[in-house]
C-alpha cells in the first residue's frame, strides 16, 4: 500500500507537468515532478494553501509565468475532483455503492461535473483569462494574451482519472493487510474511497482532508463485510501520510546532493 501510494503521487506529479505543458511553461517533467513531491507534504501546514504557493515560486524561478503557474495548480485540484465524481457517480450508478443520498443530490452532482468539464474547455475559459489579465495588466495588452488555454485538457483528466484509481490501489491493499478481501468487494472500496477523497478534497479547512476522508469512508462502508474498517482507515492515513514524506524527503536529499555536487 505504501509503494502504490507514492507511485500514485509520482504519477500525480508527471499529471502536472503536463498541466504545465499546455501552458508552455519552463519546468521539465523531472524537476516538476521534484517540485510537486518536495511541495505536497505542506499541504498539511495550516491554511492548506502552501503547496501551491511553493509550485507557483518554483515555475517563477524558472522565469515562467506566475499567472499560468498559478492557474495549474488551480486547474490540477479541479480536474481532480471532478474524476473522483465522476468515478463515484459511476460507482453510485452501478449499485456498486449504497448510500442514502436522493435523486436531488445526484442530480446536483451531475450537474456540478457537468459545468466543470464544460467550463475547462477553451472557448469559455480563455475569455475570462483574457478578462482577468487585462484587468490586471491595462497598459500591456499582450500580457492580456499571454495565459490561455491551448486546447482541453482531456489528457491530464483521464491522468487524474488515473491517480484516483492509484490512491484507491492503495486503499484497497490496506485492507487486504487487515482482512480478507474478496473480488466482489473491491469495487465498493474503490467507490467508497472515491466518495470519501472527494469530500476531503473539497471541504474547506480541512489540510490534506484529515478527518473528513476518515469520516466520510466509515460512514459508507458496511461494517459486516469490513469489520477492521476503523482500523483500515486510520492506517490509510498513516500510510498517506508517510508516502507524501518519504518522496518529499528522497527528492529534498537528491537535490541537496545535486546543489553539493
Amino acid at each position: 500500500a505504501l509503494i502504490v501510494t507514492i507511485g500514485a503521487h509520482v504519477w500525480s506529479g508527471w499529471v502536472w507537468t503536463w498541466i504545465l505543458a499546455i501552458f508552455k511553461q519552463p519546468l521539465g517533467v523531472k524537476e516538476g515532478i521534484r517540485v510537486y513531491l518536495v511541495t505536497n507534504i505542506a499541504k498539511y501546514s495550516p491554511g492548506n494553501i502552501w503547496h501551491f504557493y511553493g509550485r507557483i515560486a518554483a515555475v517563477a524561478r524558472k522565469g515562467g509565468s506566475r499567472g499560468a503557474a498559478t492557474l495549474s495548480v488551480l486547474l490540477e485540484p479541479l480536474l481532480m475532483a471532478a474524476a473522483a465524481l465522476l468515478i463515484a457517480l459511476v460507482s453510485s450508478g452501478l449499485g456498486w455503492l449504497e448510500t442514502d443520498f436522493d435523486y436531488r443530490i445526484v442530480l446536483l452532482q451531475i450537474i456540478s461535473l457537468t459545468i466543470v468539464l464544460f467550463g475547462i474547455q477553451p472557448r469559455i475559459l480563455n475569455p475570462l483569462l483574457h478578462r482577468l489579465s487585462r484587468s490586471k495588466n491595462k497598459a500591456d495588452s499582450t500580457a492580456a494574451q499571454a495565459i490561455e488555454l491551448q486546447k482541453y485538457p482531456i489528457f491530464p483528466f483521464l491522468g487524474e482519472i488515473g491517480f484516483v484509481f492509484f490512491r484507491g490501489m492503495g486503499f484497497i491493499l490496506t485492507f487486504i493487510a487487515l482482512q480478507p478481501v474478496t473480488w466482489s468487494q473491491i469495487p465498493q472500496l474503490i467507490s467508497a474511497f472515491s466518495f470519501a477523497w472527494l469530500l476531503g478534497l473539497v471541504v474547506p479547512g480541512a489540510p490534506g482532508g484529515l478527518g473528513v476522508f476518515e469520516v466520510t469512508a466509515y460512514s459508507l462502508l458496511d461494517n459486516a463485510q469490513f469489520p477492521s474498517q476503523i482500523v483500515a482507515v486510520g492506517c490509510y492515513r498513516l500510510v498517506s501520510v508517510l508516502a507524501e514524506a518519504i518522496a518529499a524527503g528522497i527528492c529534498f536529499q537528491g537535490e541537496i546532493k545535486k546543489d553539493n555536487s
